[in-house]
């Protein structure tokens, strides 16, 4: 467990250098400010939706249709869900009105924000003082819920005049051919209320820039593409999917990632290191953040990714997926991986070998170690598994077992639900091990599972009592409380 405990101490570390940053939301003054749609974009008029500031006259914003996958059974359909969008600093008032018929409940969520909200007839108010996130949910629908996004302020905005700006203003604009490849050193800028119809593609370049309040039009296939690439910074859109292969010094923030097809990964990073994922929203139709090796043309392990501050919503397969693939000649380590601060809204996934909603597979002769999972708020998923651990050998995908998993850590877990299966974490051989595994104040329906809990009897196992399967060749599971 030394390893682990050093390791514990750098994120700490790492955690209180965070605190110290200047938070990028903050203002002098308050501001609202909402964005017209293109006029040929498709909306929704399942919900009405206006914001103000405290006393002043409500502004409309535009409802925009998006696509949401829907498991049933074994089949999968696709529905019709809303979407809106603003800006603001201080705080604002918020109308929903719900179109569809009467209202038996409502709720926002995350639930951790403990949002309230007040029913009068066929519409729910509420208040924000800071940005959010949000899905607002009438009458437990989940697939025609209204996705609501309200954004900071931008501290930045390009000179459109700028030769090194790509400027897209307010309006629908085609991309030639369906793909606008970014050069070196150029900043993307795609405004509030613009909807960008084709992928945004980054490839064999340094130094770039993609920003702005707009859309990558929901029909495209991958929103955006990081290919072999340096120095990239993405902020503040809404698109399909945004993925990351083959490159180095990577940060996405507040990306809103929404996909309803086969394969719609969110944010999948490939044999990439140093890559920060903050503050985004994923609602996807495959798994929504996965970290991988060699794959898909890219090779190499990954190291030193984290994502914070962040919402994931899979409505099929995993929240949080590490491992899988891929170089069996020439095995590869995935490491120092950090999640932190998360909200996982749902889970759906009724295959057995591809549940969890924080996932390390290790296959393909990876080793994958040092990974911490912190404040993690996992909601009552509908089908699968809070946690799978597991070395294992997947044909379908895999050419060889993984070599191992080793020092991992959650710590402040929670999942309120009924719906978990039994998590499961698993060795492959006396050689392919799970290891150094700590679960520090796991929280499940307000219990806190420690090996010295209270009425414990001294024959069960912790992970007996906390609904989880601890199987052969895994050495070193602790439970462990810091507080009551």
């Amino acid at each position: 467990m030394k390893h682990l405990f050093n390791i514990t101490r750098c994120f700490v570390a790492i955690g209180l250098i965070l605190l110290g940053a200047p938070s990028l939301t903050a203002q002098t003054k308050p501001i609202l400010k909402a964005y017209p749609a293109p006029a040929s974009v498709p909306q929704n008029t399942d919900f009405t939706v206006k914001v103000r500031m405290p006393g002043q006259p409500w502004q409309d914003l535009p409802e925009y249709a998006v696509m949401v996958d829907r498991v049933k059974g074994l089949d999968h359909s696709v529905e019709k869900a809303s979407m809106a969008y603003f800006d603001f600093s201080g705080a604002v008032e918020i109308s929903v009105q719900f179109n569809k018929g009467a209202i038996s409940t409502s709720r926002i969520r995350p639930l951790s924000y403990h949002i309230p909200n007040k029913v009068s007839g066929r519409t729910i108010t509420f208040k924000l003082e800071k940005p959010a996130n949000l899905s607002v949910e009438v009458n437990g629908d989940l697939f025609h819920n209204l996705h609501l996004f309200a954004n900071p302020v931008e501290t930045f905005i390009p000179d459109s005049t700028d030769k090194n700006v790509v400027f897209f203003g307010p309006g629908l604009h085609e991309i030639p051919k369906g793909k606008l490849k970014v050069l070196s050193g150029k900043t993307v800028y795609v405004a509030g209320g613009a909807v960008l119809k084709g992928q945004i593609l980054i490839d064999k370049v340094e130094n770039v820039k993609v920003l702005g309040r707009g859309m990558i039009d929901h029909s495209i296939k991958g929103a955006i593409k990081i290919a072999n690439s340096k120095n990239i910074e993405i902020d503040g859109l809404f698109g399909t999917q945004c993925f990351t292969g083959g490159s180095d010094n990577v940060t996405i923030r507040n990306f809103k990632c929404m996909s309803y097809y086969k394969w719609g990964d969110g944010m999948n990073v490939i044999s990439s290191n140093n890559v920060l994922i903050d503050g985004v929203f994923n609602r996807n139709s495959d798994d929504c953040t996965t970290v991988y090796g060699t794959r898909l043309g890219f090779t190499g392990g990954c190291k030193n990714v984290t994502m914070r501050n962040s919402t994931l919503w899979a409505d099929v397969a995993h929240p949080i997926l590490i491992g899988t693939h891929r170089n069996t000649p020439r095995p590869e380590v995935l490491e120092n991986l950090s999640y932190i601060n998360i909200d996982i809204l749902d889970h759906k996934e009724p295959q057995v070998d591809y549940q969890g909603c924080m996932s390390i597979n290790a296959g393909d002769s990876n080793l994958i170690r040092n990974v911490r999972f912190e404040d993690i708020r996992v909601e009552d998923f509908r089908e699968g598994q809070l946690v799978n651990l597991r070395v294992f050998f997947n044909p379908k995908y895999c050419t060889s077992p993984g070599r191992g998993i080793e020092n991992v850590l959650f710590k402040n877990v929670s999942y309120h639900g009924k719906n978990a299966k039994p998590s499961i974490i698993l060795g492959y051989d006396d050689q392919r091990k799970v290891k150094n595994i700590v679960f520090e104040d796991l929280r499940l329906n307000g219990v806190l599972f420690s090996d010295d809990m209270p009425g414990k009897p001294a024959w069960f196992k912790t992970s007996d009592m906390a609904g989880m399967f601890v199987g052969d060749h895994v050495d070193g599971v602790i439970f462990r409380r810091t507080g009551k």
